[in-house]
């Protein structure tokens, strides 16, 4: 029952962190998953996201990430800033194409953490992975 209720608060913190992030909110980020040091959140690649090559934009995909790794670093209610960030773009992705970022964590340590973020398509091909470490401020988010 405990897990269950660290989840269920995990959900909590990151409903608010959506409730004020207007720019996840802009790309059409959906919060699709929530554990204690993991999300799994979903977007629809839209016309105006893609860059002078017909593909997606790579800081969409960045931002998707971003997004993923937010959620998981955060949701224990520890205020986590990005120390460093990664990401490397392994196919690309068009207009109409679904994008799932799955954030887990590898480490999660007193003053830092470290996340790894798989970026799949609607077609559970992988075409991007982040990388990305935070610093955690021990301040509440609510």
């Amino acid at each position: 029952m405990e897990t269950n209720n660290k989840d269920l608060h995990a959900e909590l913190v990151v409903n608010k962190m959506m409730e004020k992030d207007l720019f996840s909110q802009w790309l059409g980020i959906r919060v699709l998953e929530v554990k204690e040091g993991y999300s799994r959140i979903a977007m629809e690649i839209r016309a105006e996201m893609i860059n002078g090559f017909g593909v997606i934009h790579g800081g969409v995909c960045f931002s998707l990430a971003d997004s993923a790794f937010a959620f998981a670093c955060n949701n224990r209610n520890n205020l986590s800033m990005a120390l460093d960030t990664s990401i490397n773009f392994l196919k690309p992705t068009y207009p109409g194409d679904i994008l799932t970022a799955e954030a887990k964590e590898l480490h999660n340590g007193r003053t830092t953490g470290l996340y790894l973020v798989t970026i799949f398509n609607q077609h559970q091909q992988q075409v991007a992975l982040f990388k990305g470490t935070c610093f955690r401020t021990g301040r509440n988010l609510i």
